[in-house]
């Protein structure tokens, strides 16, 4: 495998997981993308880039039903997106690693650091969004909407990013409640940076501080972007974003 075409990791139901890595030194970077977002996303591709330069071993991939993985989308939950990212982190990278969590990746990294807690080194959220099934997706459906997943199985939303609706699943949901984690104290003790916009109209700010009070770490600090979107794509958002990466690899390795 080069750079330029992507590995693929079999899962066990005989679909494949797309990725891209890159061998370095030092700690590793693994970049947990959006619910609907790809690898090949600007900041993805921006922090790759950076890492190669760096010399630093980062890793990029889509899960079960997004970018260039198989599967059918609407039958992904949180719990087969977890496996696929644990999949990653046990079959195809070894050593430890800074996730970075992007909006529904900060869930999963949450739920990752939890699971392989001697296998992640740091936490680099970005507007992270855990238990957003509940907490903002859920909580904000009328009740007719509620009505029609519960019923139909299946409603789909317009979508700011896309023509394409999201499909958000009664599958979706229910797994969704499986997994949350606001409820009480979170047993993470690395490392953990956030970057989050203020003008973000899709996670609240509110939300990324709900889980710093959670996060049992005291070694925690967060960036707050007053006119920072839900993308966090400007340029300077991501020199911003490279410049915390780079210093948490280094913090981590200083303390080593």
């Amino acid at each position: 495998m080069t750079d330029d075409d992507p590995g693929r990791l079999m899962r066990p139901d005989g679909t494949s997981l797309a990725y891209h890595h890159s061998q370095g030194e030092g700690t590793g970077l693994v970049w947990l993308g959006g619910f609907r977002s790809d690898m090949d996303g600007t900041k993805a591709t921006t922090l790759h880039d950076w890492a190669r330069m760096a010399g630093r071993p980062f890793t990029r991939f889509d899960y079960f039903g997004h970018g260039l993985s198989g599967g059918d989308f609407c039958e992904g939950t949180i719990s087969r997106w977890l496996a696929d990212t644990l999949a990653i982190l046990d079959e195809g990278i070894s050593g430890p690693q800074v996730l970075i969590g992007s909006s529904m990746g900060g869930w999963l990294a949450t739920l990752v650091a939890l699971h392989r807690p001697d296998r992640v080194a740091g936490i680099l959220y970005i507007a992270p969004a855990p238990d957003f099934t509940e907490e903002l997706i859920w909580a904000g459906f009328t009740p007719e909407i509620k009505t029609e997943i519960l019923q139909t199985g299946v409603y789909l939303e317009p979508s700011d990013y896309s023509p394409v609706p999201n499909p958000i699943t009664r599958a979706l949901i229910e797994d969704g409640r499986r997994h949350l984690v606001l409820g009480g104290p979170i047993a993470i003790s690395c490392p953990v940076r956030i970057l989050q916009g203020m003008r973000d109209p899709d996670v609240p700010w509110q939300l990324a501080m709900r889980l710093v009070d959670q996060i049992e770490t005291d070694d925690v600090a967060v960036t707050l972007i007053k006119d920072g979107d839900h993308r966090l794509s400007r340029p300077q958002d991501l020199a911003r974003l490279i410049d915390v990466a780079e210093t948490i690899c280094w913090e981590i390795e200083e303390v080593r």
